[in-house]
């Protein structure tokens, strides 16, 4: 391109970043004015708020002024908070204001009009122009999605018509153009070059300058409510789904709010790496939650199986699964539905509620009260009915109770200042006798005692929940490939857990939609929207609790079925189809991104050549070196090969990380490089939240959705990955790497590694004897 345009183009970059810098100083002044303001609000309501009690007339007009004080309080905050939004955004601007421009001529216009495309809207000083463009913005498709031509794109008043006649990109860093070029693709090869080779780090990063179409159709849908997104390993489906977030964001202001969207990430360290990237665009973070989070409130005081103990587990003691798969199936959550509406009252299992080790309210007690009760009503209205008599029934017992000797004797116990508190707001000149001061003392203290049995009632500790749905295993019908042995032995098992207050993971779903539909509780009607990331990892089961627990939420799920490191993989229309009854779809969609666009050709064409289906991933011609692979035969060649690796990447690469099979194998070989002296290492565990540089170890199922520089797959030999599903194992190994790519075996290769495979790597055998 003439060095004249770009020379153009540079001096209106200028103009507009100095009139960012202007508007941010004008917005910092406003912020400072702003919170002056509210502080000065704050201190005069805690001066004034105060009712006066002692004239009738004047208890309105006090709680009129306190309202308008608190009124006042909550218009200078959210002034105040939206000030220092704009200055967020002002400042997200800033020495880059925008990657793209668009030239269009609209019907009737005679001159094309230069549209400028950024991560947030900017106007003019005196707010008649736009200077940039926000990249969700109606017009802002045409520059993602039309080739120049004819092109129309969607508004709110519904489809236009435009000419395109230029697209033009670049990449501005600290205010100069360091790149500019005219294209008639979507985002042309040369900035997706540039953006792709640079080192990873600790974050993710926003990725609306590269968004391709294909992406901009998963992030502009909002009409489906099951978004299934099927997406090869580093085909940015996890990026665009966060673009799809910030869209969504923007396009229903009005309507929806970052807590009104959650998120299940794969693992805490996930969670950590994308935190960045709603804040780059300037949105709050949605809320995010992983799969064991969400199971370990629901389970409160239990020690729940997580995924990743399982797979461990798995893998250390082999077996069947096909107990797990009959639990985790669509078919059980049938059964639970079937059981609780069809439940009689004498197979409930009530239990005692109990006060100073004595029953208060007796099982057979509370039972009798539940028959009296219509039966017409549903299980679940039939129990909200029996608490409230519960309730009713207790007021009563307090009465009684604050007339017993425990209630005179813990009376005597309280000293001056426990019994200050007991008076609450009332003082001893507002009884006429001292006969009236204890009874509202003892009926205080009764009260308060017996708080722990009304906590009971309101967290339905009156059915025993466990005890049910062992029942239900018991009654339920099996499939044929389950013998009644098998499932003895699971209920036993069960049982053994729960007396050690653990549960395996294969329990949990149906055991919370059971307690869930006999209780009515467990479902949120806030969340307009769900996303799941790595789905493939979850039971179909899971899914469908899901679609109970958040029952007016839109669905968006992706995954790569290639990934499946915890199940078999599945073909995403079989998976869609699937889901689409599970979660009762209205208006599925299916979109799938087949090309990869995080490694280097070199590495993408290695990964591919494992999978039977792996002409359909098309790899991104940004190359590199090729994969190297060392075969050893001990144990100690393979490690001091590893630390040889490490070593040599640590020169290059900002992050390195060695991949293993699972948590012994990192303990193992970090151990190992722990004693060799390597520096900057960590060793990372399904607690970590935090994802540093340096050199990381860690198990193959927490590297989910991240990715590094380099990459060392340990032990990739046929011994060692005989007992798991290699293809999918190495696969996704192999994905993890940006830009290095090194597979590393103690004794013969994994026959994972195709011939296809093999002729993508370079191969270095030791020459031992052994070979």
């Amino acid at each position: 391109m003439e060095d004249g345009e770009q020379r153009v183009e540079q001096q209106r970059v200028d103009r507009v970043d100095e009139e960012i810098a202007r508007q941010i100083t004008e917005t910092k002044e406003s912020v400072a004015a702003a919170h002056k303001e509210t502080r000065a609000v704050e201190k005069n309501y805690s001066e004034n708020a105060s009712i006066n009690r002692y004239e009738v007339d004047d208890i309105a007009e006090s709680r009129s002024e306190l309202e308008q004080q608190r009124r006042l309080v909550s218009q200078a905050a959210e002034n105040e908070t939206i000030l220092n939004h704009q200055l967020r955004t002002l400042k997200n601007l800033q020495g880059s204001p925008y990657f793209g421009r668009i030239d269009i001529l609209d019907p009737g216009k005679d001159e094309p009009e230069s549209l400028y495309i950024g991560t947030a809207s900017l106007m003019n000083s005196d707010k008649t122009d736009f200077l940039v463009y926000d990249w969700r913005a109606p017009i802002s498709g045409v520059y993602y999605n039309g080739t120049l031509g004819k092109v129309k794109y969607e508004t709110p008043a519904g489809t236009q018509t435009t000419n395109l006649v230029k697209k033009r990109q670049f990449t501005i860093k600290d205010g100069k153009i360091t790149n500019m070029f005219d294209t008639n693709e979507t985002v042309g090869d040369e900035l997706l070059q540039a953006a792709l080779g640079e080192q990873n780090d600790q974050y993710m990063h926003n990725i609306v300058a590269t968004i391709q179409q294909e992406q901009n159709d998963i992030i502009r849908d909002t009409r489906s409510d099951l978004l299934l997104v099927q997406g090869v390993a580093g085909s940015g489906k996890t990026s665009a789904i966060l673009q799809r977030i910030a869209y969504l964001l923007y396009h229903s202001r009005a309507e929806l709010n970052a807590d009104q969207i959650v998120l299940f990430s794969p693992n805490n360290l996930f969670s950590h790496y994308i935190s960045e990237v709603l804040p780059s665009l300037g949105e709050r973070n949605m809320r995010q939650v992983t799969l064991a989070g969400f199971l370990r409130r629901r389970f409160e005081g239990l020690q729940v199986e997580t995924l990743f103990d399982r797979y461990e587990e798995r893998q250390k003691n082999g077996g069947d699964h096909v107990v797990a798969d009959f639990l985790e199936g669509a078919p059980v959550m049938a059964a639970v539905f079937d059981y609780v509406h069809q439940l009689p009252v004498d197979q409930i299992q009530f239990a005692d509620l109990t006060f100073n080790s004595q029953d208060f309210f007796s099982a057979d007690h509370i039972r009798d009260l539940y028959r009296a009760l219509p039966k017409t009503m549903t299980a679940a209205d039939r129990l909200v009915h029996l608490k409230n008599k519960l309730i009713r029934e207790l007021q009563h017992r307090v009465r009684e109770e604050a007339k017993k000797d425990w209630v005179a004797k813990a009376l005597d116990d309280l000293d001056v200042q426990q019994l200050h508190r007991l008076y609450g707001k009332k003082t001893v000149d507002d009884f006429k006798d001292e006969d009236a001061q204890y009874a509202y003392l003892a009926r205080r203290l009764a009260k308060r005692r017996l708080r722990v049995v009304a906590d009971a009632i309101y967290n339905n500790y009156f059915i025993d929940f466990y005890n049910q749905y062992e029942r239900f295993l018991r009654q339920v019908d099996l499939p044929e490939n389950i013998s009644k042995r098998d499932w003895i032995n699971t209920i036993t098992d069960y049982q053994n857990e729960i007396e050690y207050h653990r549960l395996k993971l294969m329990h949990t779903v149906p055991l919370m939609y059971l307690r869930d539909l006999m209780t009515g509780s467990g479902q949120n009607q806030s969340f307009q929207y769900v996303f799941i990331d790595e789905m493939q990892d979850y039971p179909l089961a899971m899914l469908i609790y899901l679609r109970h627990a958040f029952p007016r939420a839109k669905f968006t799920v992706l995954g790569d079925s290639e990934q499946a490191l915890f199940k078999p993989l599945r073909l995403p229309q079989e998976m869609l189809k699937e889901l689409s009854t599970a979660l009762q779809a209205k208006h599925p969609n299916l979109i799938a991104l087949n090309r990869s666009y995080r490694s280097t050709k070199e590495i993408t064409d290695f990964a591919k050549a494992l999978l039977p289906d792996g002409d359909q991933v098309i790899s991104f011609t940004r190359h590199g070196e090729r994969p190297a692979l060392y075969v050893r035969y001990d144990q100690a060649a393979c490690d001091q090969c590893v630390t040889a690796m490490v070593a040599k990447h640590r020169q290059k690469f900002e992050t390195v990380a060695v991949l293993t099979k699972n948590r012994d194998q990192a303990e193992h070989i970090y151990r190992h490089l722990h004693q060799q002296g390597v520096n900057d290492l960590h060793l990372l565990s399904a607690r970590d939240s935090v994802l540093p540089t340096g050199i990381l170890v860690l198990p193959i199922y927490l590297a989910k959705g991240l990715e590094f520089d380099a990459v060392i797959a340990y032990d990739i030999s046929q011994e060692n990955m005989a007992n798991v599903d290699a293809v999918g194992m190495i696969y996704t190994m192999a994905t993890r790497a940006m830009h290095q790519l090194t597979l590393v075996s103690n004794g013969p290769v994994a026959k994972a590694i195709t011939p296809k495979a093999g002729d993508q790597v370079v191969i270095e055998h030791e020459l031992t004897d052994k070979q």
